[in-house]
């Protein structure tokens, strides 16, 4: 009888323990992206760039509770549901907080060489120019 007894309790406990690493897993996340979306929502405002869920990027021109009038090209407006917005898309340098972000370098020769490439009066003279510098 007490074998029976301790066996039922290990079990309740790996039961506890399975809904426990659920709870993690799954519902602290999920919670987080609500409330990551719900202070995306409430900070948006009119001008703000956004994406909406259906990948159309616009310009949002007016906000009502439940729907947001959003600009897409000049002179045409589209009405979104307001949790259909999935992004607020920011320029870069309003995303820097620190100092000064330094850009890498500017390959000349790699930009030269998509230059020539379309450049029809340069194409002949500095692919003729390379060639003989790699045979030589």
């Amino acid at each position: 009888m007490m074998i029976a007894a301790s066996g039922g309790s290990g079990f309740f406990f790996i039961i506890i323990i399975a809904f426990l690493l659920l709870y993690l897993i799954v519902v602290r996340p999920q919670k987080r992206r609500q409330n990551q979306q719900r202070a995306l929502l409430e900070e948006l405002r009119v001008g703000d760039e956004v994406l909406t869920a259906g990948g159309i990027y616009g310009t949002v021109s007016r906000i009502d509770e439940v729907e947001v009038t959003v600009q897409i090209a000049p002179k045409t407006e589209v009405r979104v549901a307001r949790r259909a917005i999935a992004g607020i898309t920011r320029d870069p340098e309003e995303d820097e907080t620190t100092g000064e972000h330094e850009e890498p370098a500017a390959d000349d020769a790699g930009d030269e060489r998509w230059q020539s490439a379309f450049n029809e009066d340069d194409a002949g003279t500095r692919g003729d120019a390379s060639n003989e510098e790699n045979r030589g």
